[in-house]
């Protein structure tokens, strides 16, 4: 298999992925937590496996502009049971972005987009939601020439300095 032949570490390491929710042109929820969902799998990269964890950050910002078709935010129901007899709380989608915000939304619907397996909590643990456009992961995302590129460790840049001299 193509998988097993020469180095295969820069395919496992993890990219940091980043969608905003503002932007115009920004897919419907079902869509977008579809996308998602390839990418924290993997399904993206050549070497993807279903028992291995190789997939990717992923930074969504602007969620509180999450948007849905129809009339799903008065009709589609969340639901919630405290394991007491009569106790099935109901909440709508409107209700949910009032309480909790357009983020958990967006992780419940990643979250059913998932299989379900021991990989899915690290996986969705590696979904980073925000309300705003501010998020602390600015350093992850490297540019170079207007393209996003991983940050290469200082230890490298340094050894070619030494061998350098």
């Amino acid at each position: 298999m193509s998988q097993t032949l020469g180095r295969t570490r820069l395919a496992y390491s993890r990219v940091w992925h980043h969608i905003s929710l503002s932007e115009p042109g920004t897919p419907s929820l079902g869509r977008l937590a579809s996308q998602i969902a390839i990418i924290l799998m993997g399904k993206h990269k050549p070497i993807w496996d279903p028992s291995t964890d190789c997939g990717d950050y992923v930074v969504a910002t602007g969620c509180t502009d999450v948007s849905v078709t129809g009339k799903k935010m008065q009709q589609k129901l969340y639901y919630k049971q405290t394991t007491r007899p009569g106790a099935l709380k109901s909440l709508n989608m409107e209700g949910m972005m009032k309480k909790w915000g357009g983020g958990e939304l967006l992780k419940r619907a990643v979250n059913g987009m998932l299989p379900k397996n021991r990989l899915r909590k690290p996986r969705l643990a590696r979904l980073k939601v925000f309300e705003g456009e501010l998020h602390p992961y600015k350093e992850n995302f490297i540019r170079f020439d207007g393209r996003i590129r991983r940050k290469e460790p200082e230890v490298k840049t340094e050894i070619l300095k030494k061998r350098s001299i």
